[in-house]
This record gives structure tokens, sequence and C-alpha cells, in this order.
């Protein structure tokens, strides 16, 4: 192995403007002298792209797409609060209100937001206040002490 990094290193020299990207240590040099001289990128944290909701989609798609997303959400809690709550609820949902759930599942940069303004750990946003968001709230009371220990049946 060694040998072999020392033959490619000793072929990369013979081109010196090729800039060689060294990934152990976060090290970037461009030539043998440069070697040790630690290139720490700025940080910056990348924008999240913004949800942009699907234009002309049927309903019957919406309702499937929501089902679906209300129940992978790569967290347990969320996962059974809004996979219950789309089972009992989604299929009653009109024009305005699909849209937004849509806006409430899908625009969130993080699920533990969502999961605290249904809790009422933290308040909800303004923007993500509706009646919606007030049946999802009760929803997750769990008034009726149902038993949700498990996804419902699809």
């Amino acid at each position: 192995m060694a040998s072999l990094l020392s033959s490619t290193f000793r072929t990369l020299r013979k081109f010196p403007q090729f800039q060689i990207y060294y990934k152990a240590g976060r090290c970037l040099f461009s030539n043998e002298s440069d070697v040790g001289n630690i290139y720490t990128p700025p940080d910056a944290i990348l924008p999240i792209p913004a949800y942009v909701e699907k234009q002309g989609e049927v309903n019957e798609i919406k309702r499937a797409r929501l089902l679906y997303q209300s129940r992978k959400r790569g967290m347990l809690e969320n996962g059974l609060l809004l996979s219950t709550f789309a089972s009992k609820y989604l299929d009653t949902f009109t024009d305005g209100q699909l849209s937004s759930y849509d806006k409430l599942i899908n625009q969130p940069s993080n699920d533990w937001d969502i999961y605290y303004w249904v809790t009422g750990v933290t308040a909800t946003p303004e923007e993500f206040q509706s009646d919606v968001m007030d049946l999802l709230k009760k929803h997750a009371r769990n008034e009726e002490k149902n038993f949700r220990i498990c996804q419902p049946d699809l």
C-alpha cells in the first residue's frame, strides 16, 4: 500500500498545476511545500431548499402522498402521531385542509419542531397555526385514551 501511494505521489509531482486533495485531516495542498498546512473551510450552513407545493396534483394522489409522508417520518414519535392522525382524518379533509397539512409536515426543516408544536412544548408559529393544527393538537392529547403503540394498517 505504501509503495502504491509513493508511486502515485511521484506521478502527480510531474504535474505541478494538478491539485491534490488529501482527505485525511481535511488537508488541502497544491504542491509538496504545502504538505502540513491544513486548510480549514469556512463554517457555512448550507440553506435547505424551500418546500414548493405541487401544483395541479389530484386530491387522491395528494392524499396518498401525505399518508405515506405521515408514516415515514424518521422519528417514531411523529410517525405514530401523524400516521394515526392521517388515517383518521385525511379522507375527510377539504382542499384547503390538505394544503395546510401538506405545508405543516413538509415545510419545517426539523421534525422535532413539529412534535414540540403538536404536544404544546413550544408555541406554534403563526404560519402553521390552522384548523388542521388544532385538530392535530387535539389528536395528540388522546382524550379517548386510545392505544397508539404502532402505526395503523394500510
